[in-house]
Protein backbone atom coordinates (compact mmCIF):
# COMPACT_ATOMS: atom_id res chain seq x y z
CA UNK A 1 0.00 0.00 0.00
CA UNK A 2 2.39 2.45 -1.21
CA UNK A 3 1.99 5.66 -3.07
CA UNK A 4 3.73 6.67 -6.64
CA UNK A 5 5.52 9.32 -7.56
CA UNK A 6 4.03 12.77 -6.49
CA UNK A 7 4.26 14.25 -10.03
CA UNK A 8 3.86 12.33 -13.39
CA UNK A 9 7.16 11.78 -14.96
CA UNK A 10 8.05 12.47 -18.52
CA UNK A 11 10.61 12.99 -20.88
CA UNK A 12 12.73 15.93 -19.29
CA UNK A 13 14.41 18.01 -22.10
CA UNK A 14 17.00 19.62 -19.73
CA UNK A 15 19.00 16.16 -18.76
CA UNK A 16 21.65 16.54 -21.04
CA UNK A 17 21.60 20.31 -19.57
CA UNK A 18 22.09 19.33 -16.02
CA UNK A 19 24.30 16.49 -17.00
CA UNK A 20 27.15 18.78 -18.65
CA UNK A 21 25.96 21.67 -15.65
CA UNK A 22 27.20 19.22 -12.82
CA UNK A 23 30.15 17.89 -14.64
CA UNK A 24 31.10 21.33 -14.94
CA UNK A 25 30.70 22.19 -11.27
CA UNK A 26 31.93 19.05 -9.92
CA UNK A 27 35.33 19.80 -11.81
CA UNK A 28 35.58 23.24 -10.55
CA UNK A 29 34.80 21.77 -6.85
CA UNK A 30 37.26 19.57 -7.28
CA UNK A 31 40.00 21.61 -8.81
CA UNK A 32 39.09 23.84 -5.34
CA UNK A 33 39.36 20.71 -2.99
CA UNK A 34 42.84 19.41 -5.21
CA UNK A 35 44.47 23.14 -4.23
CA UNK A 36 43.33 22.28 -0.38
CA UNK A 37 45.38 19.08 -0.80
CA UNK A 38 47.98 20.18 -2.82
CA UNK A 39 49.02 23.31 0.00
CA UNK A 40 48.43 20.38 2.75
CA UNK A 41 51.17 17.99 1.03
CA UNK A 42 53.18 20.77 -0.82
CA UNK A 43 53.87 23.20 1.65
CA UNK A 44 51.78 22.69 4.83
CA UNK A 45 53.12 25.39 7.27
CA UNK A 46 50.92 27.45 4.90
CA UNK A 47 47.75 25.72 6.77
CA UNK A 48 48.94 27.25 9.94
CA UNK A 49 49.58 31.02 9.12
CA UNK A 50 46.55 32.54 11.39
CA UNK A 51 44.39 34.76 9.43
CA UNK A 52 41.88 37.01 11.62
CA UNK A 53 42.39 34.85 14.96
CA UNK A 54 41.91 31.34 12.72
CA UNK A 55 44.29 29.14 10.66
CA UNK A 56 44.41 29.18 6.97
CA UNK A 57 43.55 25.67 7.49
CA UNK A 58 40.36 26.79 9.42
CA UNK A 59 39.33 29.24 6.61
CA UNK A 60 39.56 27.11 3.91
CA UNK A 61 38.34 24.30 5.45
CA UNK A 62 34.99 26.19 5.91
CA UNK A 63 35.56 27.94 2.58
CA UNK A 64 34.87 24.13 0.85
CA UNK A 65 31.57 23.68 2.97
CA UNK A 66 30.28 27.36 2.47
CA UNK A 67 31.34 26.55 -1.74
CA UNK A 68 29.79 23.48 -1.69
CA UNK A 69 26.67 24.82 -0.63
CA UNK A 70 26.40 27.45 -3.10
CA UNK A 71 27.44 25.90 -6.05
CA UNK A 72 24.59 22.99 -5.09
CA UNK A 73 21.93 26.56 -4.75
CA UNK A 74 23.49 27.38 -8.02
CA UNK A 75 22.98 24.14 -9.45
CA UNK A 76 19.11 23.71 -8.56
CA UNK A 77 18.51 27.52 -9.62
CA UNK A 78 19.69 26.81 -12.89
CA UNK A 79 18.49 23.15 -13.28
CA UNK A 80 15.19 25.18 -12.45
CA UNK A 81 15.44 27.45 -15.01
CA UNK A 82 15.99 24.78 -17.76
CA UNK A 83 13.36 22.73 -16.61
CA UNK A 84 10.65 25.72 -17.01
CA UNK A 85 12.56 26.76 -20.21
CA UNK A 86 13.20 23.11 -22.26
CA UNK A 87 10.27 21.57 -20.31
CA UNK A 88 7.30 23.66 -21.71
Amino acid sequence: MGHGPAVKLGKDNAQAYKSRLGVYLFIVYTLFYAGFIAINSIKPALMEVVIGGQTFAVIYGFALIVVAFLMAIVYNSMCNAAEARLNK
